[in-house]
């Protein structure tokens, strides 16, 4: 059988132009090289692809594209001449798949990343006669991957990628590391299983039909199992993608503990201020700021008010707690105004009915995310009567005042009045017989003893000390001489007129 011409003697024939004709339109790059390493022809995308116009300017030979195009891997590394894409079809290897980054000669940076395969064109006697080189441009491809994967790993949300056809974990950023405190090398030689991104997630049975059918998972809450034992909880979600013609999911975390250690501390506190709030001494409520609706008691009000758990969810004001319906709309309106209520002294009413005087102080507080009001409530009703029986005693002890001395008397009148402020008319008012008069009662003279002094009749005293208590608003000795001292008026400045070998120490005696 007689063998196939050479393929130089058909550079010109019908078969070789039909077979430009053929390969011409294809968007792959296609270069045909001959056995002795000359580079035959090239169709325009191959052309293209490396920026020239004309098969001269791939360069005659092997050895010329060589020098005009230089090569690497897509890990940086320089190809030696023997790996060369071209060089491996001259040597008649067959390959595919192989992805180089291609730079013109003088050019730090590559151009383009080619994605090559080998053709082998033999003759009837199975010899090599036309080797061809077919070239994808994968630059976009490439590029988008390369944005792709630093925006990946510049990502500050923890996320890991795992193929579909074997669940492998291919990628993982930054973020997942530092959350978990895996090591890279160790993630990305396990599995799903290995590792489980979907632990104790809350719909798991969801999560794991998605991940089987390549399809989004959906938010939700999981445990996320750690290198050093314990769990993180986290929100996950997964998101199909494309990685190198290959399906893969994307899972993306949402990192909850910083809010379960808050949860949990918040609870805590929580527990410990329930705590403190039932085993309280002082009567204490507990109500939400709209609608004054009680949400809870402790044992000190309900043995102060006689009111138990029947009133958890009712307002205070069907409850009849205050005395009156005026004093529960003024606190109320206190409240809801944002004023201050500290130690106010109020009266309740109790359960029985019975009323008492309670020192009030309202406190707004969040719980459980609620607006509130803590309410706390002394019981000073013991004081208060104890106080009113004081005042009874002092008024009863100064009706009668000659017995008593003067800073006594003043001490006494002082707790009668304590908060007494200089009001009415004042001691201009009054005449210089009266001034006389009132210095007198303020020393504790009685009638009998002023008249001595001023030589004057018992009579003339009584009508001075009338005129006096109707000009400044009394009518007792005592509530005279609190009057005057409240306007730093003693009597001691005023001379005592007196009769011959009588002074006010022996009238008083």
């Amino acid at each position: 059988m007689t063998s196939a011409p050479p393929l130089k003697s058909l550079r010109d024939s019908a078969d070789l132009r039909h077979l430009r004709q053929i390969i011409a339109g294809l968007d792959e790059g296609v270069i045909l090289v001959d056995p002795d390493q000359s580079i035959l022809w090239a169709n325009e995308a191959a052309l293209g692809m490396h920026g020239v116009d004309s098969v001269e300017d791939l360069g005659a030979d092997v050895d010329e594209y060589r020098q005009r195009f230089q090569l690497r891997y897509r890990n940086n590394h320089r190809l030696n001449d023997a790996d060369y894409p071209i060089e491996r079809v001259v040597s008649g290897e067959a390959f595919s798949q192989v992805v180089v980054e291609v730079a013109v000669a003088g050019e730090a940076e590559p151009r383009w990343v080619h994605q090559v395969r080998s053709l082998v064109l033999t003759n009837d006697a199975d010899e090599p006669e036309c080797l061809v080189m077919v070239i994808q441009d994968v630059s976009a491809q490439f590029e988008a991957e390369d944005r792709f994967e630093q925006s990946f790993n510049a990502n500050p949300a923890p996320a890991v990628i795992c193929r579909l056809c074997d669940l492998r974990f291919v990628k993982v950023n930054q973020g997942f590391i530092d959350m978990t405190g895996h090591d890279r090398a160790t993630i990305l030689s396990r599995t799903v299983y290995d590792i489980d991104v979907l632990e104790r997630a809350e719909k798991r049975d969801l999560a794991k039909e998605r991940l089987s059918e390549g399809r989004t998972i959906p938010q939700m809450e999981a445990e996320l199992g750690l290198p050093g034992g314990g769990t993180k909880l986290v929100i996950v979600a997964g998101q199909p993608i494309d990685m190198g013609d290959q399906p893969c999911m994307l899972f993306t975390f949402a990192d909850l503990e910083p809010r379960r250690k808050a949860e949990t501390a918040l609870r805590h506190s929580e527990e410990r201020f329930m705590r403190t709030f039932s085993l309280a001494p002082v009567a204490l409520a507990i109500g939400a700021l709209d609608g004054h609706r009680l949400c809870d008691v402790n044992e000190a009000f309900t043995a102060l008010t006689g009111y138990g758990a029947e009133i958890i969810g009712r307002p205070l004001g069907d409850v009849d707690l205050w005395e009156t319906p005026a004093l529960r709309e003024a606190i109320e309106a206190d409240i809801e105004a944002g004023r201050p209520i500290r130690d106010r002294e109020v009266r309740i009413r109790s359960n029985e009915g019975q009323v008492l005087d309670c020192m009030v102080s309202a406190e707004p507080i969040q719980l459980d995310d609620e607006a509130c009001v803590l309410w706390a409530m002394r019981d000073i009703s013991v004081r208060k009567a104890s106080e009113r029986d004081l005042v009874n005693a002092i008024e009863a002890v100064m009706k009668d005042t000659s017995w008593l001395s003067r800073s006594i008397m003043e001490k006494l009148a002082r707790i009668r009045t304590p908060d007494a402020e200089p009001a009415g008319v004042g001691l201009d008012e009054l005449t210089q017989r009266e001034r006389e008069v009132l210095a007198l009662i303020c020393r504790g003279l009685d009638d009998k003893s002023i008249a001595r002094a001023l030589d004057v009749t018992g009579n003339t005293v009584r009508n001075h000390v009338a005129r006096i208590y109707a000009k400044i608003g009394v009518n007792r000795r005592n509530a005279a001489a609190a009057w005057a001292r409240a306007r730093g008026f003693d009597g001691d400045s005023l001379p005592t007129p007196h009769r011959s070998g009588t002074n006010v120490k022996d009238a008083a005696a």
